[in-house]
């Protein structure tokens, strides 16, 4: 006798598991007939749920993740917004409160090899420290722009600043609309919701702490400071001459420095753009690489590394923000190089779009390709023009090693000549080598 592909009983748990040694193909609900149990192909001891409307079908969850229980119970949920529209979803999901989505997210998110360690860090402290305290048993259904305001808002816009009130405000949105958009949810309950609901106050850009008037002073300080701790002068000099993030430097290897073709080439997976970005090296930058190759070597150190850290890897985070706080004293950040050297470049006439270019913003397509024939030459001309108002306050001492007790050498007539960094616009692409040092000479 042939067994029916549909079976129409009492779903439960128990009639599930009563079939799975069968063949039948899947169950209907006796009481609710648009509910539809179908076993899974490979293993009968799973399944999944559906919800049939007007012949529409809709995965409403797994089995046994969502068990008999959970599935009725959201089963009217269902059934409402599917009256309304067929076509809506169906999900159902074993969450019951904010927390569940929250866990889940935190889980993904630590096993999300396209993140960096650094975003991935300040997500965890904003789940840990404030999301999960504030709402783990905060109902879905009860999600509102008053329980949001008065739990997590309110209470942390007392005590913290507005821009971080928004970053841990937006890692609670990217789990909700993550979590939606992988159909483990059947809305988003912060999907009306918006960040302006409840801080109208305008945002500003924190102010630098290192304006244009401090450079000089920077500069001596460096030049005094370079022979005996040449690594943390060096990564804040070429933060300062290149304006590149603190991540693109302390990650910089000698084999993508092309000191002959006069190119620093930065690969994709150091950028937080996640596109390779190349900066030219002028006369001056040759000079203070040369300078600063040789100070590795006389340490004992000749490894592919321009900031080597512990056990051969490049300097962590934490001690490239230590060695910034031992030179500035706590006055500025390493991002304060940064917004200083745009800051010059704007007051020395570079085109806004170079300097964008420059800093590696991410770009519209179209920008990109407005620019993309004369980049390269308008890149040069911009950075040359910064590193001789550099020379005016100072930086010709340090790149030529000409202060009492510093070592001399031919650096003071390669960058007045430029000799060993030519000013070619079209270098090989793809990694650039020192031909001064070989990568895995030495030691890390």
């Amino acid at each position: 006798m042939s067994v029916s592909k549909t079976l129409t009983v009492t779903i439960s748990d128990a009639e599930i598991r009563r079939h799975a040694a069968g063949e039948v193909r899947q169950l209907r609900d006796t009481r609710h007939r648009e509910l539809r149990f179908r076993y899974s192909s490979k293993d009968r001891t799973r399944g999944a749920w559906h919800v049939v409307v007007r012949q529409r079908w809709g995965k409403a969850g797994d089995f046994p993740g969502i068990n008999t229980k959970t599935m009725l119970a959201t089963l009217p949920a269902i059934l409402a917004r599917r009256a309304a529209d067929a076509d809506a979803k169906s999900t159902t999901t074993s969450w019951t409160t904010v927390g569940d989505v929250l866990e889940w997210y935190r889980d993904r998110m630590n096993r999300d090899r396209g993140l960096s360690a650094k975003r991935k860090a300040s997500a965890r402290s904003a789940l840990d420290r404030h999301l999960m305290p504030r709402l783990h048993d905060l109902a879905l259904g009860e999600i509102s722009k008053q329980a949001i305001d008065q739990r997590l808002m309110w209470p942390m816009q007392e005590r913290y600043a507005l821009s971080f009130v928004r970053s841990v405000y937006g890692v609670l949105s990217a789990a909700f609309r993550q979590a939606l958009r992988l159909d483990l949810l059947p809305a988003n309950p912060m999907a009306a919701l918006k960040f302006t609901d409840f801080v109208r106050t305008r945002i500003r850009p924190k102010p630098a702490r290192l304006r244009g008037d401090d450079v000089p002073g920077l500069l001596m300080t460096v030049a005094e400071r370079f022979g005996a701790a040449p690594a943390g002068c060096m990564l804040a000099l070429m933060m300062l001459c290149h304006g590149s993030r603190l991540g693109e430097t302390r990650l910089a290897r000698w084999r993508n420095v092309n000191l002959d073709a006069g190119r620093w080439f930065i690969p994709a997976g150091d950028t937080k753009t996640k596109a390779e970005h190349t900066l030219p090296l002028t006369a001056q930058a040759c000079a203070l690489l040369r300078r600063y190759r040789r100070l590795q070597a006389a340490q004992g150190y000749t490894g592919p590394l321009l900031f080597p850290g512990s056990h051969g890897a490049p300097l962590s985070p934490s001690k490239a923000n230590t060695l910034f706080t031992d030179l500035a004293r706590g006055e500025w950040s390493s991002h304060d190089l940064r917004k200083v050297a745009r800051t010059a470049w704007t007051d020395l006439g570079v085109d806004y779009m170079v300097g964008e270019l420059l800093l590696n913003h991410a770009m519209k397509d179209l920008d990109a390709t407005y620019i993309h024939t004369t980049a390269e030459a308008l890149k040069r001309r911009a950075l040359e023009a910064w590193h001789q108002h550099l020379d005016s306050q100072g930086f010709t001492a340090i790149h030529t090693g000409t202060l009492p007790g510093h070592e001399t050498a031919c650096a003071t007539v390669e960058a007045s000549n430029g000799a060993g960094c030519s000013t070619s616009q079209h270098p090989s692409q793809g990694r650039m080598h020192d031909q001064e040092s070989k990568p895995g000479d030495g030691h890390e």
